[in-house]
């Protein structure tokens, strides 16, 4: 996996080494995050145990760590002047300083009361910003065993030949959709929007890439799936979320606007027989291993990316999230976006479409509204709203930003066209594998 700013190769190491870690270190990564135990009562998976400590038993140190996060994610723009690269950044850096403002009115006490009732900051900070700060920098940690070894490039390998004839991209995308499932929507749009640059992506390749794939990491998977309570569930949510979101991926790549983008610099590829195909993947995995440099050094590359996402994100999450809350809760905003979904959360068979359907809406402002405007809701609608947070992609308080900071040929009426295709695809192809999975009584 290469990082942004990892621009040292470390010396190859000897073959055997590291196809041995290429084994190990993938296993304790697959460990950690897909494999549940059962822990002082709890059975979910490792990292959520790891993570959950933090946040409970650890409160005091949590919350000093979540602080510093904050701190640096609002003071970084300015020391490094991204603040002033175009309107986005800055108004994506007054958000960050409202973050920093509401925090420390939570913390002291000193909140509104209006904003201090129970489904407002408490709620907010309780359940989304202080899992938030701890979860995406272990996430991020853990994940080095998961993609820093060779795994991710095997596996990408393997999934070319499906690429071009299910997703219309080529085989080398791959990579990136793995890449942003279980690693992260910025590295990816970072490899993506290279790639592209470099001319090996079309423009519509990499639009459908950058729509379809670049979604959010299994760590915030964790997030949602806590917030809705669907931890039990883990397994059967994770795989139906990145069955739901490539699955409508293949669709939207059929489908206006994206079927209309210029594809003239596709490129064609050679075909490959499965066994020659097989040993070229286990050669990449290992080469990727190979190149890689210790195990120290790949963990602080991750936990300094989650770093800097974290610090990112959860303070505009504070103050977008809070926006969000206060439309939902006082305005009819998401009540006119709501009656356009009505009918797919009605055609999916949830229990109360329009409340369905208008928390739903609320993910175009953030990922994390719907979880937790919808978090008291029936299994069913929570299983679908998890899996609609992921598969949508596109959302104003990270998503959309990045896209634009990006070179990809995609503009803002497009993108809210996409979101659309993608949620209510989302919401229709989630509703019937949750109905499947009740009847099987895997839901309940």
């Amino acid at each position: 996996m290469t990082f942004p700013s990892d621009t040292t190769s470390p010396p190859l190491k000897p073959r055997a080494i590291a196809l041995l870690q290429m084994i190990v270190f993938s296993t304790i990564g697959i460990l950690m995050f897909f494999i549940p135990f059962e822990l002082s009562g709890k059975n979910t998976i490792l990292f959520d145990h790891i993570a959950s400590y933090l946040v409970h038993q650890q409160r005091g140190i949590a919350l000093i760590l979540l602080v510093l996060l904050i701190l640096y994610g609002v003071f970084k723009p300015f020391f490094d002047h991204s603040w002033r690269k175009n309107l986005t950044h800055k108004i994506l850096t007054l958000f960050k300083i409202i973050g920093l403002v509401i925090a420390a009115l939570y913390l002291t006490d000193n909140a509104p009361a209006l904003l201090m009732s129970k489904d407002m900051l408490p709620f907010l900070f309780e359940k989304l910003a202080l899992p938030v700060g701890m979860i995406v920098p272990i996430g991020a940690l853990i994940l080095a065993f998961l993609i820093g070894f060779g795994l991710l490039e095997m596996m990408g390998v393997l999934m070319q030949p499906i690429m071009r004839p299910i997703w219309r991209t080529p085989g080398a995308s791959a990579i990136d959709a793995v890449a942003s499932f279980v690693g992260s929507y910025s590295v990816a749009l970072l490899i993506t929007n290279r790639v592209y640059l470099q001319g090996q992506y079309s423009a519509r390749e990499a639009v459908i890439i950058a729509t379809g794939f670049s979604t959010v990491s299994t760590a915030f998977m964790v997030i949602i799936a806590k917030t809705l309570n669907l931890m039990p569930f883990w397994m059967l949510y994770f795989w139906s979320a990145m069955i739901v979101t490539f699955a409508v991926t293949a669709i939207t790549a059929r489908l206006p606007p994206i079927s209309r983008i210029d594809n003239q610099n596709s490129r064609p590829e050679q075909p490959l027989y499965w066994t020659a195909r097989f040993r070229v993947a286990v050669e990449t995995g290992i080469h990727t291993a190979q190149s890689t440099g210790s195990l120290w050094r790949v963990l602080w590359l991750n936990l300094r990316d989650g770093i800097e996402m974290a610090a990112a994100i959860v303070p505009s999450i504070l103050a977008i999230g809070l926006v969000g809350l206060l439309l939902a809760k006082y305005t009819p905003t998401f009540d006119l976006l709501g009656l356009i979904l009505s009918p797919f959360t009605w055609l999916a068979g949830l229990a109360e479409p329009m409340t369905a359907a208008k928390g739903i809406s609320a993910g175009l402002a953030e990922m994390f509204l719907p979880a937790l405007m919808l978090a008291e809701s029936d299994t069913l609608t929570r299983f679908v709203v998890a899996i609609v947070s992921v598969s949508s992609i596109l959302f104003f308080s990270a998503m959309i930003p990045c896209l634009l900071a990006t070179q990809i040929p995609l503009s803002l009426p497009k993108m809210l066209i996409i979101w659309f295709q993608r949620t209510a695809l989302s919401i229709v192809l989630a509703g019937a594998i949750g109905r499947l999975a009740a009847t099987f009584g895997w839901l309940y």
